[in-house]
């Protein structure tokens, strides 16, 4: 590998300055959870919540501060999740109502819960199987799950795609028998859908369809199906990282994943390109705090509902779930991506990650 991206990449080490101090300043030892912004936690209105303190975790994980942290750690944030799951349905839910009308929200929950447990070496307290799941009305049969795809709007392909791959954990729940007709009907609907040229899904401006695209890609994933048109992708994530606008975290790091996962041999030049690019775009979002934030302009207060921007149209958004005050601040759901970010762009080059220095006395 060439050494101007090894010179992008250790430029892009020195974002991460004061980054660590900003995240154990999240942690609340009462809970064993994490707050998702600073003002989550000074202004007294909210509490740690399941997103933000799995976000943490992989951040932890990823930097190998997991492995170090005390048992009784360990333990205190396994009784977090414990604590946040329905004995009724199984589900995990934060305390506000309003996230279990979200079904993306309630879907994610799930999967951030069960994965952080395991990591931290514990388990749930009540079943998850698939009644106490409560899979919803579209799982009834394979039918019923075609026509809900159909019915699912992608006018905003990034908000239309999270909700198509949130039926894969309930397909996952499945037998392999009872998998194959869901699969057949979802890989059949998706292959109609993609677009041609360009290799991307649903409507909007490009990085929102670069995102759509990338989220529809861990389905894919998922059960093991490789990617169709790769070759248009990689021209369209190329055009894209040229010539749009990256307001949101996401935005930078979905492009990366998505080259990630198509596992193509990037030529160097085109891998300087875009690492530089990247770089720039992840510098931007650095906040003062020591974290990085969502957006350009401000953390979102609501990261439920921040897939849709302002001057942009979905139907049937749900009903926002803060879980900050909004301000010039870092927030959880951008930290854990830059950290991603960072991890990838090494992978992409061919290059292992030297560890970013952490405080010794970090979670002590």
């Amino acid at each position: 590998m060439n050494q101007s991206i090894e010179n992008i990449l250790k430029e892009m080490d020195r974002v991460f300055e004061g980054f660590f101090e900003w995240l154990e300043d999240q942690y609340d030892e009462a809970t064993g959870g994490f707050f998702y912004a600073r003002s989550s936690k000074e202004s007294g209105v909210f509490l740690p919540d399941i997103e933000s303190t799995s976000q943490a975790i992989n951040i932890m994980e990823r930097c190998g501060i997991l492995e170090k942290l005390s048992p009784e750690r360990k333990e205190r944030m396994v009784r977090f999740y414990q604590a946040k799951q329905d004995p009724k349905s199984g589900n995990f839910y934060d305390e506000d109502p309003n996230m279990r009308l979200d079904d993306v929200m309630v879907g994610r929950a799930i999967g951030y819960s069960i994965h952080s447990m395991a990591k931290l070496g514990g388990t749930p307290l009540y079943p998850l199987s698939k009644e106490r799941q409560a899979s919803p009305e579209y799982m009834r049969s394979s039918k019923v799950y075609g026509e809900w795809l159909r019915s699912i709007s992608l006018a905003n392909s990034w908000r239309g795609c999270d909700r198509l791959c949130n039926s894969a954990p309930y397909i996952g729940q499945l037998t392999k028998e009872e998998r194959e007709p869901f699969l057949k009907e979802a890989f059949d609907y998706f292959d109609f859908i993609q677009d041609r040229h360009t290799g991307l899904w649903g409507e909007g401006g490009w990085y929102v369809r670069i995102s759509g695209t990338f989220k529809l890609h861990t389905f894919y994933n998922r059960f093991q199906i490789p990617l169709p048109r790769v070759s248009e992708m990689y021209q369209s994530i190329k055009f894209t990282l040229r010539n749009d606008d990256a307001k949101d975290m996401c935005y930078i790091r979905n492009p990366i994943n998505l080259l990630s996962s198509m596992k193509l041999n990037i030529p160097p030049e085109d891998m300087s390109e875009m690492a530089e690019i990247t770089l720039i775009n992840l510098t931007r979002l650095k906040q003062q705090d020591g974290g990085f934030s969502r957006e350009l302009a401000h953390s979102p207060a609501a990261p439920n509902v921040a897939q849709v921007k302002e001057g942009e149209y979905y139907p049937e958004m749900p009903v926002a779930v803060p879980l900050g005050l909004g301000l010039v601040e870092g927030d959880m759901n951008a930290g854990t991506q830059a950290i991603l970010i960072r991890w990838l762009c090494h992978e992409l080059a061919g290059l292992k990650p030297k560890p970013l220095p952490v405080l010794t006395r970090l979670f002590e």
